[in-house]
């Protein structure tokens, strides 16, 4: 029982990072292989206050979740800034992730490749869900406010967007720091959940396994990948007994969603009570009702 609900506590952590995500990529159309530094800065953020320093948990969730949004700007600026779109702007996202990785293994206080142990244990179950359903709840309002609207006409059609006055770069950078945020909150939440980080962790792996979920849940949809990063992460564990075959089932399912689902499990859609009963509806039509 202590092991499914580890299950479902790391999912509720990767489902803060994926919200975030699904507003840079799925919202505004720009694809990041690099997500997985700002959830390593969040990480170790929020460890080194905590473990040298002994600040609250909650303050140091705060200050993980500005510094990453703060180094966002470092990527973002000059990248989104001379508009790098498409394979340009992944690429450069992956140099940067991969940068930051270097660069947590060459410093004293992150102690290097060897990582910090002993982090205190923090993040439970219910933490982690509440703050997984906060983080839902203030990107759908975002999602909705006139930025969320402003970033879906940027990626649908930037120069139209631009010829009707939409800053392209604010609403890019604010698409891109308000990702980094939710990155870095599920950065925290992670270290102080499994009491222990090294840059090894927060590779292009993890990067690719979020900007997945994003695109198999459906660029347009909030619901969407957070089906999909469930599923992600639940499958390999259920699988554990088959060994190396379970990682096989991973990518069977990636491909399947993409052969019969292109536009992802929820396509534009989200998941909603109205949802299931539009889908209800042929069948009572049908039945002459």
């Amino acid at each position: 029982m202590q092991y499914i609900l580890g299950i479902i506590t790391v999912i509720c952590i990767e489902v803060v990072a994926v919200a975030g995500l699904s507003v840079f990529t799925g919202f505004t159309g720009l694809f990041s292989l690099g997500h997985a530094a700002f959830i390593a800065i969040g990480a170790y953020t929020s460890a080194i206050l905590t473990y040298f320093y002994h600040l609250p948990f909650f303050i140091a969730l705060i200050a993980g979740m500005i510094m990453s949004a703060l180094v966002s700007l470092i990527i973002g600026i000059p990248t989104l800034r001379a508009k790098l779109r498409g394979d340009y702007f992944a690429i450069a996202t992956l140099g940067f992730g991969e940068a930051v990785r270097v660069i947590l293994e060459n410093l004293s206080i992150t102690q290097g490749a060897r990582g910090l142990p002993g982090i205190p244990h923090y993040t439970t179950l219910p933490v982690a869900a509440i703050i997984s359903v906060i983080i839902i709840y203030l990107t759908k309002n975002f999602i909705w406010s006139k930025y969320g609207r402003n970033a879906i006409a940027v990626r649908e059609d930037p120069v139209a967007a631009e010829m009707g006055g939409i800053d392209l770069l604010k609403v890019r950078l604010l698409s891109l720091g308000y990702s980094a945020a939710c990155a870095g909150l599920a950065g925290g939440l992670f270290a102080h959940y499994i009491n222990f980080i090294q840059p090894a962790m927060f590779t292009s792996v993890l990067s690719t396994q979020l900007t997945a979920a994003v695109v198999a849940g459906g660029i347009g949809s909030l619901t969407g990948p957070i089906f999909a990063i469930s599923i992600f992460i639940a499958v390999p564990e259920i699988l554990r007994v088959a060994n190396m075959w379970r990682l096989v089932a991973y990518g069977l399912i990636l491909i399947l969603i993409m052969i019969y689902r292109p536009s992802g499990i929820m396509g534009y859609k989200e998941f909603s009570f109205e949802f299931l009963r539009k889908i209800r509806k042929p069948e009572s039509f049908e039945s002459g009702v």
